[in-house]
């Protein structure tokens, strides 16, 4: 692919060609990322081709995308999911351009299916027949989804405490499912030791390059769905690191080609009791486990496995880094879905709520364009979202009974 120059280490720069390397730095067993060959790309994209374009997918970017041209790619139609201007959220919150970018409408209802598509296609350009992948459950129920009609084998780690709408996804995609006694961090390793004796391909976050490549589309539509304006602010759930660093990939890459002539600041969103990444942040830089558990369980990562990656898009964004409680988690499920019409599993609300504390301490101007990044839909989670709204109330077939209920609530 003449796009696509090679990979670079984010830990220490090493360079290599594309056949040259597989998942990690051969020097320092860091993590990669795709570079390209930016003047190639110019001539090759430009915005009045893509305002022609009919697809709408995150395959209108193929000349931004490390696959070949003509390369089998997943059946199913993935990206170019809404962004909606919030006015009547915003209005009450005081800013004067809040959207939000609803992820929960790609197949498997989360922005997994992005970076899962680019990783599927490359997994069958190299022939591979089985992909596999440690996940919290929206990874893993987007690859089972992607690979469904491709007669490819998956075969896939996650906790044993995934919420069983994810485990149900795997089950009905026909994935093998390893649940795993343990954390994600547990199932990440074993999905490692099962990909170095099997062979497998490993689509994994924090591992796989490519899957920062699929999230970065994220960026590329953001800014087409604004005429090829740029956000000011985008609030981003982070768990392992992969999904901002992506982002943050896709705002460079517009920049670098001239399709946007400045970049945003980026927001980490995490919550406080698994945030690994803004503590390094707020302090030495270094990254430390953290053990605990969160609500939010598709960003429940003890150590984040592209974590310095994410330091880096903060770092070069001029970014900041919010932590919220569990118990604002489950507070904005409701509130944004009553504000918005966009259902979010705690995962894709912990943007919103890390957005509410950024405007209490000040850091946001009413008039600056501010994204909010939900990365998955409420139906993930049943259990958190019933815990945000309690349950529905119980009477008899009896108009009396609906009186007293309408006469309380509805007067």
């Amino acid at each position: 692919m003449k796009k696509v120059r090679g990979y670079k280490c984010i830990a220490c720069a090493s360079e290599f060609s594309p056949d040259e390397i597989e998942y990690v730095c051969q020097n320092c067993r860091g993590n990669l990322q795709v570079t390209y060959d930016y003047r190639f790309v110019k001539k090759n994209l430009n915005k009045s081709d893509l305002a022609k374009n009919r697809d709408s997918s995150i395959w209108r970017y193929a000349n931004l995308l490390p696959v070949e041209d003509g390369a089998k790619k997943p059946l199913v139609r993935i990206g170019w999911t809404p962004l909606y201007k919030a006015e009547r959220l915003g209005h009450k919150l005081g800013l004067k351009n809040l959207f939000i970018k609803d992820e929960g409408q790609n197949p498997s209802a989360s922005l997994k299916d992005r970076p899962g598509a680019v990783a599927v296609a490359h997994a069958l350009e190299r022939g591979a027949g089985i992909i596999t992948c440690a996940s919290t459950g929206n990874a893993a129920s987007s690859l089972a989804c992607l690979t469904a009609a491709l007669g490819l084998k998956t075969i896939i780690f996650i906790p044993e405490t995934s919420p069983i709408a994810k485990i149900a996804q795997l089950l009905v995609f026909g994935a093998v499912v390893i649940a795993v006694r343990g954390t994600y961090d547990d199932a990440f390793d074993l999905c490692l030791k099962a990909t170095e004796k099997y062979g497998w391909y490993n689509r994994s976050s924090g591992y796989n390059a490519y899957t920062r490549e699929g999230k970065k589309t994220c960026a590329f539509e953001i800014c087409e769905q604004l005429s090829w304006g740029c956000p000011d602010k985008v609030f981003v759930s982070v768990g392992d690191g992969n999904l901002i660093s992506g982002v943050w990939k896709g705002f460079v890459d517009l920049f670098e080609i001239g399709f946007i002539d400045r970049l945003p600041q980026l927001v980490s969103c995490q919550s406080e009791n698994m945030d690994a990444i803004n503590r390094a942040f707020k302090s030495d830089g270094i990254i430390r486990p953290v053990k605990a558990k969160t609500i939010a369980d598709s960003i429940s990562v003890s150590f984040p496995h592209d974590g310095e990656a994410a330091l880096k898009a903060l770092d070069e964004s001029r970014g900041f880094a919010i932590s919220v409680s569990d118990e604002q988690i489950v507070r904005a499920i409701p509130e944004l879905a009553r504000g918005t019409g966009v259902f979010g599993e705690p995962s894709g609300v912990v943007p919103f709520a890390a957005m509410k504390k950024a405007i209490a301490e000040g850091k946001i101007n009413e008039v600056e364009k501010i994204v909010l990044l939900v990365g998955g839909n409420g139906l993930k989670d049943i259990n958190s979202a019933l815990e945000s709204v309690g349950q529905p109330v119980k009477i008899d077939p009896d108009l009396t009974e609906l009186d007293k209920i309408v006469s309380r609530d509805f007067v």
